[in-house]
């Protein structure tokens, strides 16, 4: 049974492991890039926290290994592995502007894959990656995950699934079903944590709009708290420049604009009591992730992401599907006229429907990328809908069951705390320094120096221009028993050093060694076979003096 574990785990593992000499304990996501970017996508990095959607069972494993934040680029060069800076399961990882700085924040908590929920937090870091805002619900519950918007650098909307009892008969629920789910967002200072507005599902909003009814129980069966009838699911709340709310409320397929002193709902889109006329392909369904972009007098545009799927993450239950694709969407609503019509749709390359998750960001300079839930997959498109990049997350054998609940694009600087890792190794071809700076964004040039005493004086050794996470420098032939490395900006400043490292001797990956060499096991073999032949001491001496690299000690 051990050697099965063994061998159902090493290609799946080998799809992460040996990425960086450097930092051997980081095995991030690998990009399966299938549309390379164009020179067109707009500027920034990408965002994204994928996490295995599937459960791992005996003999299978899915990826990502390390389920965390991440910044990547455009080629898939890792930027920063926010594997350990959020604990537990994490995910909505995002930028945004708080008192006048960039900062990062990400949900970190519980996740309940049967129903899409999550019990937490928020957290925030500052561009040197140290956490410096914890951030919970107001009002005695507890945030999801679903959401977490900053708005004026000020304030953040955050969305809660509160279970009360209720009587749910009316609804087709037997007496024993007595618990539905109050959608509730929240609006709260950010430096202070005060609850500014509340507004609750169930003061507004009857069980009559759910799509997915009480029974058969695929929003939840009603019977306790922990599988209350979720009727609503509020998924996105954004508020606009007149202090209004939108919220997105999947599981009865609308998005609705509430007033922002009242509470009152001003209007529905989709669902079983819109408001609008829809126009072609406007119609939409258990959807996610609902942004106003834009008002003019009686229209306003919104963007949001059509699932046009329903099913639970952990595949409990049946999947509900309303059309053959997900879609990102770009909707015009005219309270006038009381008609909707679709500004833009963006159709995933492959054809992907997600049951699950999913966003839609329109980008400032109009390009839009939208990120495919449950399918683990992310596209940038023009704003005429040409796809100019398209990426799966975890490739290979880590592919299967990668999910990523949103992705966006970021301009971001990293500047980190934290001390550069440097390696530097040894093989038959000589020595090779190895250093990477989880999150650093500003190093152009990486220069190596040799140790030369104690006292701390140093050779130069050459420099290499910074490419992707990990820059290497190969030191030759020669003799180097203790390297150092300098950070350089783009001014030619130095922004850290290093601390000195020893050599140590390599370990390839498995398949790595040079096949023109014979390895050390059948070098020694055949000297054995000598030893045998000749029973000589002096062949028995020679098998003994190997050195650690394979060579003959004469």
């Amino acid at each position: 049974m051990r050697s099965f574990w063994l061998t159902a785990l090493l290609p799946s593992l080998a799809a992460a492991d040996w990425q960086f000499k450097s930092r051997s304990d980081l095995a991030p996501p690998r990009l399966n890039i299938t549309i390379p970017a164009t020179s067109d996508v707009e500027q920034g990095f990408l965002f994204v926290a994928p996490f295995a959607g599937f459960p791992d069972k005996p003999g299978e494993m899915h990826g990502p290994r390390q389920a965390a934040p991440y910044i990547f680029r455009d080629d898939g060069e890792l930027v920063w592995s926010g594997y350990s800076y959020y604990s537990i399961w994490a995910t909505n990882f995002q930028m945004a502007r708080w008192k006048g700085k960039d900062v990062l924040f990400c949900f970190e908590g519980d996740h309940n894959p049967g129903y899409g929920h999550g019990h937490g937090h928020t957290t925030f870091l500052d561009q040197h990656y140290e956490t410096i805002r914890e951030l919970r619900a107001g009002n005695h519950k507890i945030t999801d995950k679903h959401e977490f918007h900053v708005i004026n650098e000020e304030t953040a909307l955050i969305q809660i699934y509160q279970p009360v009892p209720m009587d749910l008969t009316p609804w087709g629920a037997s007496p024993e079903q007595q618990w539905i789910v109050d959608a509730i967002i929240q609006e709260l200072d950010i430096e202070t944590g005060e609850l500014l507005f509340e507004w609750s599902s169930l003061e507004h909003v009857l069980p009559d709009e759910a799509i997915l009814p009480i029974n058969p129980g695929q929003a939840g069966s009603g019977y306790n708290s922990s599988d209350a009838w979720d009727y609503f699911h509020i998924n996105s709340v954004d508020k606009d420049s007149e202090g209004n709310y939108l919220i997105s409320a999947r599981d009865a397929c609308a998005v609705h604009k509430i007033d922002g002193s009242t509470g009152e709902i001003l209007w529905r889109l989709g669902g079983t009591k819109s408001d609008f006329e829809l126009g072609d392909n406007v119609a939409f369904c258990f959807q996610h992730h609902a942004r106003f972009i834009s008002k003019d007098g009686s229209k306003e545009v919104i963007s949001l992401y059509d699932n046009a799927a329903h099913g639970t993450e952990d595949g409990r239950g049946h999947e509900v599907h309303t059309h053959p694709f997900s879609q990102g969407k770009i909707i015009e609503v005219d309270t006038k006229s009381w008609s909707a019509r679709i500004v833009q749709a963006f159709a995933p390359p492959d054809g992907l429907l997600s049951k699950s998750q999913g966003s839609t960001q329109v980008q400032p300079g109009g390009n839009v990328l939208v990120n495919w839930g449950s399918e683990g997959a992310m596209t940038e498109f023009r704003p005429d809908g040409t796809p100019i990049f398209h990426a799966y997350m975890d490739s290979g054998d880590l592919g299967a069951g990668v999910e990523n609940y949103r992705a966006f694009r970021y301009n971001w600087t990293g500047l980190p705390h934290e001390t550069p890792a440097l390696v530097s190794l040894v093989n038959d071809d000589g020595t090779t320094a190895y250093v990477s700076w989880n999150g650093d964004t500003e190093t152009k040039v990486w220069r190596f120096y040799a140790a030369v005493d104690e006292y701390g004086s140093r050779e130069f050794l050459g420099e290499a221009e910074r490419t992707g996470f990990e820059t290497a420098l190969d030191l030759g032939p020669k003799a180097v028993h203790a390297v150092s490395a300098e950070a350089i900006g783009a001014n030619g400043r130095v922004l850290t050093t290093t601390a000195v490292v020893k050599t140590k001797e390599e370990v390839l990956p498995p398949g790595a060694a040079k096949a023109s060499k014979p390895s050390l096991s059948v070098q020694v073999e055949g000297l054995r076979e000598q030893v045998t032949a000749e029973k000589t001491r002096w062949a028995e001496y020679m098998i003994l003096k190997f050195d650690r690299f394979g060579r003959l000690e004469l």
